[in-house]
């Protein structure tokens, strides 16, 4: 039976919990799986998510607030993702080597594009989450702009 046509999720100003795009091992991941998990603020939203077959977790606090959080993953094989940090008026594209600088960084915001991808094993089906497109942009401390410099490529540097 053919899946059912799923868009692709965006997700802007998104907050994100455990952050590990370096892919280290860790209590929760074996090493080489880059991942975070995104918050999913709208409780119908996620309710959706979840009868489309995607994977939402629920986290109850105490005061009676559940948390809703999508588990994404970062694959850089035959669809890697494009993954900008965003610092100031500057625009990196990360690559598999450099994403992990994102895993301590302060973040003041992230836009994200998750795309879906069906799986059917032994009679069950769902979807899981990948990383197709992340803007994060990092919090500015106040010396930034007094010490920031034009970049350029070192071929273009005089005495290099």
């Amino acid at each position: 039976m053919p899946f059912k046509k799923i868009n692709d999720i965006k997700i802007e100003n998104a907050r994100l919990r455990f952050r590990n795009f370096s892919g280290r091992e860790d209590t929760y991941n074996r090493a080489g799986d880059r991942n975070f998990t995104a918050v999913i603020d709208d409780p119908e939203i996620a309710q959706q998510l979840r009868a489309d077959g995607w994977n939402i977790k629920e986290r109850d606090f105490e005061d009676g607030t559940v948390e809703y959080r999508l588990p994404v993953k970062v694959k850089f094989g035959d669809y890697p993702p494009s993954i900008y940090m965003i610092t100031g008026k500057n625009r990196t594209q990360l690559t598999e080597e450099s994403v992990g600088v994102l895993d301590r960084a302060d973040l003041q915001t992230c836009d994200l594009i998750i795309r879906p991808y069906h799986w059917s094993v032994n009679g069950k089906e769902g979807i899981t989450a990948y990383l197709k497109t992340g803007y994060f942009v990092l919090e500015i401390d106040e010396f930034a702009s007094k010490y920031a410099e034009e970049e350029f490529p070192v071929e273009d540097v005089p005495f290099a």
